[in-house]
């Protein structure tokens, strides 16, 4: 869930709709019935438990009670169609090549029949992912950082070069969880009011506005080997979604909008859905 727990405050509940309008992920939903435990639901669903942990922002397994809503893979299969590469449907579905390929146990050049059965969530069943014995056509994904004759890149697990540093200043909450027992996914970094906001890589510009309740003025930008950037608390917005954008240029100023009452900017680096740590992403 992007954004949950930083200092803008709540939000991360409206982020499942808007993530899917964006990106194209959009998980199912379940009601916690008496009796269930994150490991019972995670196998039930064919998930991992750290997997279920990250989609619902859990931090003890004394949060669940009965009722509750959680989120489930918005699907548990996908079945290959002609022209599909495994980074074609790990980008459909909000994750990485690497991670289906270890799901699914497929070894480079990640070869793919028509037909083909491919886990999105958890371990593949072997009857599953049997290969159709008359489909010629097989497709592959390369390379993480190579472009493809489509001219789309992969997402890969490290970058071959940092992101930029979006603001200077001084980071007042880190990633990962809070000592209040939320989850920071991003990073916010201390600057004066009206400090420029630049962007961390060259980029289309995914969302522009202050739709999403909690995080102001947010811009998400999209880069070319699948990562996504977010900033947030922006005081001003100074571009548009749709728009190309170079390391470096100005994309906002510093501000105090959403749910936080000093000026800060809330910065968050995404390989696919997943949240990753922006400090190993930074000079």
């Amino acid at each position: 869930m992007l954004l949950t727990g930083c200092a803008a405050g709540s939000g991360g509940a409206d982020w499942g709709a808007f993530y899917h309008r964006l990106f194209g992920y959009s998980p199912e939903t379940i009601k916690v019935q008496k009796g269930d435990t994150l490991y019972s639901i995670a196998k039930r669903y064919d998930m991992s438990i750290s997997e279920l942990i990250e989609l619902n922002g859990i931090d003890s397994p004394d949060q669940l009670y009965v009722g509750q809503v959680l989120k489930t893979s918005s699907s548990k299969y996908y079945t290959v169609k002609r022209g599909d590469t495994l980074a074609s449907i790990a980008r459909k579905y909000g994750t990485t090549y690497q991670d289906l390929a270890q799901k699914n146990n497929i070894k480079p050049p990640y070869a793919l029949n028509v037909g083909q059965k491919i886990a999105l969530s958890g371990k593949a069943e072997t009857s599953l992912i049997t290969q159709t014995s008359t489909a010629k056509t097989k497709t592959a994904s390369k390379s993480t950082t190579k472009t493809s004759s489509a001219g789309s890149s992969y997402v890969s697990a490290k970058r071959a070069a940092k992101f930029a540093w979006p603001v200077s200043g001084k980071v007042i909450s880190s990633f990962g969880t809070t000592g209040k027992g939320r989850k920071n996914d991003g990073i916010n970094i201390s600057a004066p009011l009206g400090t420029s906001v630049k962007a961390g890589d060259k980029g289309v510009v995914a969302y522009a506005g202050n739709g999403l309740k909690g995080f102001g003025n947010l811009i998400l930008i999209k880069h070319s080997d699948g990562y996504i950037t977010a900033y947030a608390h922006n005081d001003k917005i100074l571009v548009k979604k749709g728009q190309s954008v170079v390391k470096g240029e100005k994309i906002a100023t510093v501000g105090k909008t959403g749910g936080v009452n000093t000026p800060q900017l809330h910065f968050e680096v995404r390989a696919g859905k997943k949240a990753v740590n922006p400090r190993n992403y930074l000079p």
